[in-house]
């Protein structure tokens, strides 16, 4: 009751099939304690029954003291005992939980909160994980982009899990090795993947099928550039670098001007964030147009 520290006389209502009826036996009863209480009446502790044509309860049996509520030992079943060790053993035997391992990919391999997250939803797709980082032997973040990337996205695509990709985590992993060691760009290993989705062929068997191999020896691109320009008019070579530095603009110069050279060849050319390597590509396009008004003021 309202201002009281300590809870009444506890009565049950057993045997009732609907929430509905669950709440009209409580509204019921709310009413019956109150109207007892409030004539000098006490509330007794009993089991009492909900009929839902009258919406009232009736008493079925009391229960006099707490001890009629509890449950006794059944002398047919021997008590069991565990403990501590063998409580030990049991959990030493139980396999990494997902939280644990959530934790361990984001201490261990650095990866952040959605990776992490995405990667440890099934132990299926962590196990391919780890797998494909053991077998590459690149970065975690590559490994882990990839995954929850392009190979997640075709996954859904299709509706297979991981245990049925069409990439084992092994080709994947020989994908991730050749972006690792600079054989193709990040670009180029798009067209591998899609490659290997429908295919049974390696990274190394598509690349060279292909020819993706990407040229990153700045000599030999240098040779291909030579080649290229010493056939150019000098209005060629100025409209290969009005604006700056373009590869695809350098593309079309070698396509036009070396017909020793498949054009796609140079499709392949790299160069880092800062485009230094194509700026001295570019540079030395503009030094050949020098040279060649010169040669052209000659003829």
């Amino acid at each position: 009751p309202k201002g009281q520290e300590a809870f009444g006389t506890r009565a049950e209502i057993k045997n009732i099939n609907s929430f509905k009826f669950v709440e009209k036996a409580i509204n019921h009863e709310v009413e019956r304690q109150i109207e007892l209480l409030e004539n000098g009446g006490k509330v007794v502790q009993e089991t009492r029954l909900y009929d839902s044509v009258k919406d009232e309860t009736r008493s079925m049996r009391s229960k006099e003291e707490a001890n009629d509520y509890r449950y006794f030992p059944d002398p047919d079943l021997l008590p069991v005992i565990i403990d501590e060790a063998f409580k030990a053993e049991i959990k030493a035997a139980l396999p990494e939980l997902p939280q644990a391992k959530k934790d361990r990919f984001k201490n261990a391999y650095g990866l952040d909160e959605e990776n992490a997250t995405i990667l440890t939803s099934s132990r299926q797709l962590a196990d391919y994980f780890e797998a494909t980082l053991k077998a590459s032997g690149s970065e975690a973040k590559l490994c882990a982009n990839w995954i929850t990337g392009d190979l997640s996205a075709a996954l859904n695509k299709a509706n297979l899990e991981i245990t049925h990709s069409p990439v084992s985590y092994e080709r994947l992993a020989g994908l991730l090795t050749r972006i690792t060691d600079d054989t193709i760009s990040g670009k180029i290993a798009k067209q591998v993947f899609e490659a290997l989705w429908h295919s049974t062929a390696s990274a190394d068997e598509v690349i060279a099928e292909k020819g993706l191999k990407q040229i990153t020896d700045t000599g030999a691109i240098e040779a291909i550039l030579d080649r290229s320009t010493t056939r150019a008019t000098p209005a060629a070579l100025a409209a290969a670098t009005t604006g700056g530095p373009d590869l695809a603009k350098l593309k079309a110069l070698i396509a036009m001007m070396d017909t020793d050279i498949d054009a796609d060849e140079f499709q392949t050319v790299t160069y880092d964030e800062t485009g230094i390597i194509l700026i001295k590509l570019s540079n030395i396009v503009a030094a050949k147009i020098k040279y060649s008004h010169f040669l052209w003021a000659k003829s």
